[in-house]
């Protein structure tokens, strides 16, 4: 197996600045990262020291400044890899108003560059961009009408997408974009590359999922469940409209009926499962969420669970996005192709039917498919 080389697109956002430090710390010292790494019980850890990492975004500052612009590390934590951050190759995505053909075009051509660049490493495309408004690709028979009908300036995800599946390169969608759909995974049947997503599941999902796994487990009726996040960086300041906010609203609530296998709230003939995001500047990375679950045993007797997490959003997602592109470099040494529903533990939302859902299933999972790999 070769070491991943991350490309990813939003390099220089806070989840992707987090990346790239946690990259240049592995090839500095190693000591740091590997302990926070899951693909680390299995993976030779020289694979994981001689990660890579590449990409686009729209700053063109070096990505040392946007590691400190983004605040989400101390100095002391970047200042010895400053020096390899900033030799990181990261590029000016296409101009927002070119079509979906040229964009692919330049951005295969970028793909080529970073793979030329990094003979020995087998590259992994990561989407970070920002939430964009909900876009249906379902509805399409065919990618070309998606070309002429949709604008990349509106949706940006599927440039990216395309363009390294006509590289060859598998694709993690960390965002609650919805890229996932039937036309794309059949692209990556296709073009042999393997495919997993959708949205990032770092604090508060996975908290939820584990929860309400265990009172599935214990046939305890969930009747309500109310969350409320805030957080201040750029997330969140993206997640403060309505639009771009509702595909990740929907990605933090529908797999929790699916796990209890019913809906929550069905006595009341309304959905009882509340989700609120609220962009509230002075936390920056660091968010915070509140959960009240209201649950019912025997007798009907009512119950609740509180839960307070004071989270820093960047520093959790960064591991899980380096575990995924080594999965992804193994799945793709291994021959698999299209999506991998075996990576449903690191999302919050699964969007092939037959993924696993409970927290138990997800973990069964990953632990089967580390063994194929063996």
């Amino acid at each position: 197996m070769k070491s991943p080389l991350l490309i990813v697109a939003g390099a220089k956002g806070a989840v992707g600045s987090t990346v790239a430090a946690a990259v240049a710390d592995m090839k500095q010292t190693g000591k740091n990262t590997y302990p926070w790494l899951m693909t680390a019980d299995w993976t030779d850890k020289i694979i994981l020291q001689e990660t890579a990492f590449a990409g686009w975004d729209v700053s063109e500052k070096k990505m040392s400044q946007a590691v400190a612009l983004q605040g989400v590390l101390p100095q002391e934590h970047y200042e010895p890899s400053i020096a390899m951050l900033d030799t990181m190759d990261v590029r000016k995505p296409p101009a927002a108003a070119t079509g979906y053909t040229e964009q692919i075009r330049i951005l295969s051509q970028d793909i080529d560059d970073f793979i030329k660049m990094h003979p020995r490493h087998q590259p992994v495309f990561v989407n970070l961009l920002p939430a964009c408004a909900v876009t249906k690709l379902e509805q399409y028979d065919a990618l070309s009408d998606v070309y002429r009908e949709l604008a990349p300036a509106d949706f940006p995800d599927l440039a990216y997408v395309m363009a390294a599946m006509a590289c060859g390169v598998p694709v993690v969608n960390f965002t609650s974009n919805a890229v996932e759909c039937p036309l794309v995974v059949r692209e990556a049947f296709q073009a042999d590359v393997p495919l997993c997503g959708r949205d990032g599941k770092t604090g508060q999902t996975y908290l939820k999922v584990v929860i309400a796994s265990a009172l599935k487990a214990r046939n305890l009726l969930v009747d309500g469940w109310y969350s409320l996040n805030i957080l201040g960086n750029e997330d969140g300041r993206n997640l403060s409209d309505p639009q771009k906010a509702s595909g990740k609203l929907a990605n933090k609530t529908d797999f929790l009926d699916t796990i209890l296998g019913y809906p929550v709230g069905k006595g009341y003939g309304q959905s009882t499962h509340k989700v609120a995001i609220e962009f509230y500047p002075p936390r920056g990375d660091s968010k915070e969420s509140w959960d009240v679950v209201d649950m019912k045993g025997i007798f009907g007797m009512p119950m609740s669970i509180r839960m307070n997490m004071q989270l820093r959003d960047s520093i959790l997602a960064a591991p899980m996005v380096i575990d995924l592109a080594v999965w992804m470099a193994a799945l793709k040494a291994s021959g698999r192709t299209g999506f991998v529903p075996e990576l449903a533990f690191y999302f919050k939302k699964a969007p092939v039917p037959g993924s696993p859902v409970t927290f138990q299933e997800q973990i069964a999972a990953l632990q089967n498919l580390a063994q194929d790999l063996k």
